[in-house]
């Protein structure tokens, strides 16, 4: 652990330690058998990935357009242990973004909304005392955390890692509870207020700056820029908070459109997580990084074929960066554990051709799409490292928790 690393309060890790050494078991809320307490070789570091929404088909456009039918696979589909996961939630057959990360943080059904925050009787509380996220555990064993999106940060997927709230819609509280968890990098696009049916309010009309004064009092540097992010990380900044668009980032179709130009000063994903790996490498005790490429959903809610084969592609340049950050150093391979699973599938995508000649690099692939929402099919999931083995399987998305936590521990 770094020596300028503490806990945010004696309260907060004491009620998480307990809740990790002595609270309530976790109900098991599957009909599978997976054995949650077996062991397995440590890992030092864990970098989940998630391609939010994504589809197998969603794979098959990406890889024919830049590589394709006969061609290289994605980065992806290059790591070794290849599964898929049931993604229903606690209260619908189709997930949501919340329901389904609380279940990889949290390792329990919650219902859609919830931010790993059981809230049955809707009045606005967690009815019990949150389990430790899997951040959590790993910030409490006194490794590097970081969460890096397309989305704002404070957006579902990212906020199940380091809140517990009732509400997806209650951002303001999430970068709230972000900055109680002193997690060390967050990368993305703004932070958003609280909204509709938040049930908490807003704490002022100048929120916003409030909330990054917060931030830079504790000691983070925060900026708004590419080239503010590439100074912060040669000058060793240890906490950071970048925010580089109001909302979500700027989409990436620069990959599948050469007239359109993606902003000099905004980082891509990919760039947004180098920098997150060289910040928190520095920490000798390992890291926990979560890293979403959020807009492969909303490019399948809008059955833009395009524009999800550009999210994708964005995403798969990001996993090529961790592997080659992974590969950089044997020790480094062999201690961690990286996984990319999608939360849901989105739009029910699928390729329909071309049909009676084969596409080539650089071919928008003929799609169908059943539906502009998520839906209920499994998907897939690409691992390597300590603990994949046990993700070469059909699994429940809540069985995840577990093969994280059992190789940290």
């Amino acid at each position: 652990m770094r020596p300028t690393k503490k806990l945010a309060t004696i309260a907060f890790t004491a009620a998480f330690a307990m809740a990790l050494i002595g609270g309530p078991a976790m109900a098991k809320e599957h009909d599978r058998d997976y054995d949650h307490d077996r062991g397995g070789k440590p890992a030092k570091n864990i970098i989940f990935m998630v391609p939010d929404g994504q589809g197998l088909s969603n794979v098959t456009a990406a890889r024919i357009f830049k590589n394709g039918p006969d061609g290289e696979p994605l980065f992806q589909e290059t790591l070794k242990n290849i599964g898929h996961q049931r993604t229903h939630s606690r209260n619908s057959t189709v997930t949501d973004s919340a329901a389904a990360a609380s279940a990889w943080a949290s390792g329990a059904k919650y219902n859609n909304g919830e931010i790993s925050c059981h809230d049955n009787d809707f009045d606005g509380i967690c009815d019990e005392l949150p389990v430790p996220t899997i951040l959590d555990i790993a910030r409490m064993m006194g490794k590097a955390t970081g969460l890096v999106a397309t989305s704002d940060i404070t957006h579902a997927t990212p906020a199940v890692f380091g809140a517990n709230v009732h509400s997806r819609k209650c951002e303001e509280e999430i970068a709230k509870q972000f900055l109680e968890r002193e997690i060390d990098v967050l990368l993305g696009g703004g932070i958003a207020s609280n909204r509709g049916s938040c049930k908490l309010p807003a704490s002022s009309a100048n929120y916003l700056e409030e909330l990054l004064e917060d931030y830079a009092s504790e000691g983070y540097t925060v900026v708004d820029s590419k080239a503010e992010l590439t100074g912060a990380v040669a000058a060793d900044s240890e906490k950071l908070l970048g925010l580089f668009k109001q909302g979500g980032k700027t989409v990436e179709m620069f990959r599948v459109d050469s007239t359109q130009v993606y902003p000099a000063d905004e980082p891509t994903l990919a760039e947004m997580t180098v920098s997150a790996l060289n910040i928190l490498e520095k920490d000798r005790d390992g890291l926990f990084l979560m890293v979403e490429g959020s807009q492969i959903d909303w490019q399948d809610h809008a059955n833009n074929v395009e524009g999800q084969i550009a999210e994708s592609l964005g995403f798969d340049e990001a996993v090529g960066v961790v592997l080659d950050w992974v590969n950089a150093d044997k020790q480094r391979k062999k201690n961690t554990l990286v996984i990319v699973a999608a939360d849901h599938d989105t739009g029910g995508f699928t390729v329909n051709g071309p049909y009676g000649s084969p596409a080539a690099a650089g071919d928008i692939v003929t799609g169908g799409w059943t539906s502009t929402n998520h839906t209920a099919v499994d998907t897939i999931i690409y691992s390597q490292g300590p603990g994949s083995e046990e993700l070469n399987a059909a699994l429940d998305n809540t069985d995840l928790y577990y093969v994280m936590k059992n190789v940290l521990e």
